[in-house]
């Protein structure tokens, strides 16, 4: 167990470290914690956390950098998080009113961007299992049939379908107004296996259209790439720390492309109670190896239906994210709530 000189150092020495992305000497962390320890006692303890996997010293310095362990630990246990300035909340509350999940996906994800210089992420409720309202099919040309689906939330989504022969106007409503009364409250996906058999039981006019929303709602709604909305991803051009590697960097950017990774760990954070921290390694993702993914979840009337967050590197001030990321959920669950 770590004793408290050691802990105070190692917070020091993150800190700093953080602010300005140079190794941290004893010397440095001598005047900066504020502890009367010489420089001996300052090294022996700076031993001890190296020799614990916390800290290392690059080849071409005489100072330390923190690991991911010791970020972990910093984060965990050391960390003083600090209030969201006044400006920043303002922009929030004022960017993210009630609104459709699409759009209130989209301003998020662009204000986790703004606030934090790093990429903001937006895992959008999975529409596959979003339960609806109401559905309306109408004629757009021959075999081309537009889908209007309405959520419970309000949210208004619309799809084109095509079909193997044309409609009439009446075939269409009766197909609609089918639909809605026996499968309203329930998601295009979710009912799938429900309908199997029915279909063969409808109405011909019926039969088709019903099966080609399911066949949607199993094929389209929930695929990675309208699931995960990406925002500022070019700002990590910007941070030295990515930068310096272009072909990591290229690899993340196609991370961040197909979004497929992105998903399966950003869901990992719904089951969290609040914010989660993924630091390097701990993702999963090779390409997240010198990141950290800041992610909390968001509701719908007290039910989790997804997650936000940011990607950055390791080197991130936390004890900013942090709110930024949790706060942000807080006012994305009130916009979307009714």
């Amino acid at each position: 167990m770590m004793n408290e000189r050691a802990q105070r150092l190692l917070k020091t020495l993150i800190e700093r470290y953080i602010a300005d992305g140079q190794p941290v000497g004893s010397k440095t962390l001598s005047m900066l914690s504020g502890m009367e320890l010489s420089s001996a006692s300052i090294r022996n303890i700076l031993a001890d956390l190296e020799g614990m996997g916390l800290i290392a010293s690059p080849h071409t310095s005489a100072g330390r950098i923190p690991t991911a362990k010791g970020y972990r630990l910093f984060v965990d246990h050391l960390l003083t998080i600090q209030p969201l300035e006044e400006l920043a909340m303002r922009e929030l509350q004022s960017s993210l009113q009630p609104d459709s999940p699409q759009r209130i996906a989209q301003a998020a994800s662009t204000l986790l961007s703004d606030l934090t210089h790093f990429a903001g992420v937006v895992v959008t409720p999975q529409r596959s299992d979003v339960a609806f309202r109401q559905i309306e099919f109408l004629r757009l040309s021959e075999r081309r049939i537009l889908m209007i689906l309405v959520t419970l939330d309000g949210d208004v989504q619309n799809h084109l379908l095509s079909t193997e022969r044309d409609y009439s106007p009446s075939e269409l409503i009766e197909a609609g107004n089918f639909i809605s009364q026996h499968y309203a409250g329930q998601g295009l996906g979710a009912i799938a296996s429900l309908v199997a058999s029915e279909l063969r039981e409808l109405q011909g006019n019926i039969t088709e259209l019903m099966a080609a929303a399911v066949r949607f709602g199993q094929n389209s709604l929930g695929s990675p790439s309208d699931a995960v909305v990406i925002a500022g991803g070019m700002n990590l051009l910007n941070v030295r720390d990515l930068s310096e590697d272009l072909s990591r960097l290229r690899e993340l950017f196609a991370t961040f492309e197909r979004k497929t990774e992105l998903l399966k760990l950003l869901n990992q954070g719904q089951e969290a109670q609040g914010v989660n921290i993924f630091i390097g390694e701990e993702s999963g993702v090779m390409t997240l190896d010198e990141c950290s993914v800041v992610t909390a979840p968001y509701r719908i009337n007290g039910l989790v239906v997804g997650t936000l967050g940011v990607v950055g590197p390791t080197r991130m001030a936390y004890e900013r994210v942090i709110p930024i990321v949790d706060i942000t959920a807080r006012l994305v669950s009130s916009a979307l709530s009714y």
